[in-house]
């Protein structure tokens, strides 16, 4: 699974502390695997941090809390600062799937003797999708199954890419909303030690 750690519009502490609710899960869940990164205002500050792994972190999903004074603001009254975990829904391997069911059938319309008795027209359709695509233009079946091919080839380059995009929207979405109170896990201190964890 895909999980983002996001400060939302908080500010540099709650950045920091994108920066250390990573480098606890880190040591938590050896499996851990960086996708991408958002630098906060700070050195060593994070915005957002992007992650996958194999382990099941949805109960981590929401608020968490890290109680702490100000590290970058000292006469700063505020202690509480939130960060949001979301899970992000992972994309399939559109392009990367290689199943297709080839129907081939005869072409219609002008073309000379050939046309009617050779099945020159050829259909290719993905499995996984049911996306389809054909070609008749070409004399040849082998070139109609080329074109076919680059047709096909072209629609499920378009549907990888919008996949791709509802990713980035739905990571965007989850960065911007953050639910303050009934966090799913507190820290405290600048040790960032785990305080409480509710199930």
């Amino acid at each position: 699974m895909i999980v983002q750690i996001s400060a939302g519009q908080g500010p540099s502490e709650c950045q920091l502390a994108v920066a250390k609710l990573y480098e606890a899960l880190k040591k938590e869940y050896k499996d851990l695997k960086f996708i991408s990164e958002t630098k906060g205002y700070e050195k060593d500050c994070f915005d957002s941090i992007r992650f996958r792994t194999e382990h099941d972190l949805s109960g981590l999903e929401g608020t968490v809390l890290w109680i702490c004074r100000s590290p970058f603001r000292k006469n700063h009254k505020r202690k509480n600062w939130y960060v949001d975990v979301s899970i992000i829904p992972e994309q399939t391997g559109i392009v990367a799937d290689k199943e297709y069911r080839i129907e081939k059938f005869h072409c219609g319309g002008k073309g000379g003797q050939n046309v009617n008795k050779v099945e020159t027209g050829v259909r290719i359709i993905h499995i996984a999708t049911g996306i389809a695509s054909q070609s008749t233009e070409e004399r040849s079946q082998f070139q109609n199954k080329q074109r076919a091919m680059e047709k096909l080839l072209e629609k499920l380059a378009d549907l990888q890419k919008e996949q791709e995009a509802k990713q980035v929207n739905a990571a965007w979405r989850e960065h911007t909303r953050i639910v303050r109170g009934n966090p799913v896990r507190i820290y405290e201190g600048e040790k960032f030690i785990l305080r409480k964890q509710q199930e």
